[in-house]
């Protein structure tokens, strides 16, 4: 690649926060139910664990059948169109969740808002990576994670203000007066509702961003995506970069998907290495930490008006986090931010569990925490979602993106509705010591399988890790 390009910075950046709304959406969804639900649950008389298990990972299920709806789908009619879909269900999500008159449409909503996470959070990063120039690829797909974050972190702060609406609620007010306060009334429904504002802004924006370069050129519309790349690099740059997408596609890849291809013994380990990571991602633990925030702060001895401002601090910590990322992302790589980020969580993690078993209180508990939220928040957080857009062919890539994608909601949701039967059945320092136990292991994995893809293009990265093995299926068919 010629280190001599100059490309359009306001274009690639203009674009690649467009898509990355998609992600924004996705960390204010992800996060706000965690914020609402001390008010909810009261509403609705969650009294039991799989009930409130339920309230918080419903949404998750629709995750899955987004990233399932993506392996069909994001190949045949491309990254923007389904996008574009998620805009919409991300406003039609949040408007009748807040209008929800019961538990039972309260879920219906979030299963909504649920496929259009799925959907976003598998082809925002994905569009961003096939429309970056190599070099600085790594970057332009972290700014999907700091949207993330700054999703995560408005959620935390629209909760945290809503919550000070209410000056007649008590800070340490029980279930029932809850239930009968304005918050436990009203106030959780705007935490959902003002989505609605960013959600259609996506859907909006998202009509004026061109389709992914190597999906255009894939799909036999190799004009317009030199288009693109002339606005991103100038003449020079398009040309090399079509010609080089060029190589690793056939006549046969131009009007379908070979799913087959999916079976080839060394795409298939690349895939096994997808679903690896996503569960990793998932296992860590963090979810549990944004999702139960409350539940672990009340735990350390804190209120609910001191709660709510815990929350808005982890998300200060998780955007600052990923513009760390942005960075050294290109500079260290992303096999070495990921073992660091591995072998350090394990660390906080035996020390948490250390600290509720020695039966430590207030600030301890509190740093701690933040310590595990900035090492994820550089590394497992932004980084699985640079790695599953550049490790799996062009051909490919959207199917192979998305069954990895299924694997993280999997993950998402069978730890997040078994975190409250799990806590109670181990307490919480087996249950984060567990966590740490996780994260050991995964270092030793990605230490022995991650290969290093930083700086190389991904059609460079698609001849490292699979060589000429399409060219032999080709002559197999």
């Amino acid at each position: 690649m010629n280190q001599s390009t100059t490309y359009n910075q306001t274009y690639l950046w203009l674009i690649s926060l467009t898509a990355a709304l998609g992600g924004f959406l996705f960390g204010y969804d992800w996060v706000v139910v965690g914020g609402a639900k001390p008010y909810y649950e009261p509403f609705f008389d969650l009294n039991t664990p799989a009930l409130q298990g339920w309230g918080t990972s419903s949404a998750l299920v629709g995750c899955m059948v987004g990233a399932l709806a993506c392996v069909a789908l994001s190949d045949r009619y491309g990254r923007k169109r389904l996008l574009i879909f998620s805009g919409a269900l991300f406003t039609l999500s949040a408007i009748g969740t807040a209008l929800a008159s019961d538990f039972t449409w309260f879920n219906v909503y979030r299963i909504i808002g649920g496929v259009a996470m799925g959907i976003a959070l598998n082809l925002s990063p994905m569009y961003i990576a096939e429309v970056s120039p190599p070099e600085k690829r790594g970057m332009f797909v972290t700014i999907n994670q700091l949207l993330v974050m700054i999703g995560v972190l408005m959620a935390q702060i629209v909760n945290w203000r809503i919550s000070l609406l209410d000056t007649e609620l008590p800070v340490d007010a029980t279930a029932e007066i809850i239930a009968q306060s304005w918050s436990g009334q009203n106030g959780w429904r705007w935490m959902f509702g003002v989505e609605a504002i960013p959600a259609f802004a996506f859907f909006a924006l998202m009509f004026l961003v061109p389709e992914s370069v190597r999906w255009l050129v894939k799909n036999g519309r190799a004009a317009e995506g030199k288009q693109v790349l002339q606005k991103i690099g100038g003449d020079a740059y398009a040309q090399n970069q079509i010609n080089e997408v060029k190589l690793t596609l056939s006549q046969e890849d131009v009007s379908h998907v070979n799913f087959k291809q999916l079976l080839n013994s060394r795409i298939l380990k690349l895939v096994g290495l997808g679903v690896f990571l996503s569960f990793l991602q998932q296992w860590s633990g963090l979810n549990v930490i944004i999702y139960y925030a409350a539940d672990i702060f009340q735990a350390a001895g804190y209120n609910l008006q001191q709660m709510m401002l815990n929350i808005v601090v982890i998300g200060t910590v998780m955007v600052l986090a990923v513009i760390i990322t942005m960075l050294t992302v290109d500079k260290l790589g992303r096999k070495t931010l990921l073992l660091f980020g591995t072998s350090s969580m394990a660390v906080v993690y035996a020390l948490i569990g250390y600290c509720f078993y020695a039966d430590y209180q207030g600030g301890v508990i509190v740093l701690l925490v933040l310590a595990n939220v900035l090492f994820y928040s550089i590394t497992l957080a932004p980084l699985l979602w640079v790695v599953l857009s550049e490790i799996f062919p062009n051909r490919i890539r959207g199917a192979a993106m998305s069954i990895a994608a299924f694997a993280h909601w999997v993950g998402n949701f069978t730890l997040t509705f078994s975190f409250p039967t799990i806590k109670e059945s181990l307490g919480w320092a087996n249950n984060f010591w567990l966590y740490g136990l996780i994260c050991a292991a995964g270092f030793v994995v990605l230490y022995l399988i991650l290969p290093e893809t930083k700086g190389k293009t991904l059609e460079e990265i698609e001849q490292e890790l699979v060589g000429d093995t399409h060219k032999k299926a080709v002559a197999s068919n």
